[in-house]
């Protein structure tokens, strides 16, 4: 299957940081990522480089098999790629539908000069509510301003945005973080409707747990490469985590260690 987005080589510095390091990653349709790594491993280089923030000092980046420059976030939406940040880059004082549509509002007629032009309000207020309805994220309100709502309900309206304008790959930065457990339910669900949809996903995420239940495959980073990938299962948690630190992984833990002479070591 092709990818669809593969990158190849990425390499970039900072002055003398080496940011990444000949760094190779592809996700394919209906597939959950995690990059992981601690923080300075690399991660958000990557995934601005992919987003069109930072421009790769070399390497290539690929969409559906075909090489791409993507010199702005602009160019990377028109490609298909959209990405959510711990910030959400959400309006507090506009409702869903304007958030969805802020920068790509629906408006007419097209031959008048755009500020003179007259927003389709309820045309994109019913394309966010089939997005939310196909996506089944329910909301108490749905006119209601986002800056009254949960966090929760912030971070899948955030993510629904994504996945509404992502014709290939949605990326999250920490989806989870600072959610309880029941809001965090609701991001774990979205992002597995997401895959079920055929996007492919890429999650950067500390939490494991989470990382176990959504993620297809882990690819971990430290110091600008990646150093492993893993299937992500409680069993291989510890292996992760190894990867993600630099050290070796024991797969038996000191306490449970059985001696030459048969009897178990503490």
């Amino acid at each position: 299957m092709t990818a669809a987005l593969a990158v190849r080589g990425a390499t970039k510095r900072f002055g003398a940081v080496l940011a990444l390091d000949h760094v190779d990653l592809e996700v394919h349709p209906g597939e959950v990522l995690a990059l992981l790594g601690d923080n300075g491993a690399g991660k958000s280089t990557l995934i601005k480089c992919i987003s069109g923030v930072t421009r790769l000092d070399s390497g290539e980046i690929e969409i559906g098999g075909l090489p791409v420059t993507l010199s702005s976030p602009a160019v990377a939406r028109a490609h298909g790629i959209e990405t959510v940040y711990q910030d959400l880059a959400l309006f507090d004082n506009l409702d869903p539908a304007a958030n969805f549509y802020a920068g790509r509002e629906h408006a007419g007629p097209a031959w008048l000069p755009r500020p003179l032009r007259v927003l389709r309000r309820q045309t994109m207020q019913h394309a966010t509510t089939d997005v939310l309805d196909r996506l089944q994220v329910t909301l108490p309100d749905a006119t209601a301003n986002v800056g009254l709502m949960s966090g929760g309900q912030r971070q899948v309206i955030a993510v629904a945005r994504a996945a509404a304008f992502a014709s290939n790959v949605v990326i999250l930065d920490e989806p989870t973080a600072a959610l309880g457990v029941r809001e965090s339910r609701r991001v774990l669900d979205l992002i597995l409707r997401l895959r079920s949809e055929g996007h492919a996903v890429i999650v950067i995420s500390h939490a494991m747990d989470h990382v176990t239940e959504v993620a297809d495959r882990a690819m971990v980073m430290r110091r600008g490469r990646v150093v492993g990938e893993e299937i992500p299962s409680p069993e291989s948690q510890g292996r992760i985590v190894a990867l993600i630190v630099g050290s070796a992984y024991d797969a038996d833990p000191p306490h449970q260690r059985t001696s030459p002479h048969g009897s178990n070591t503490v």
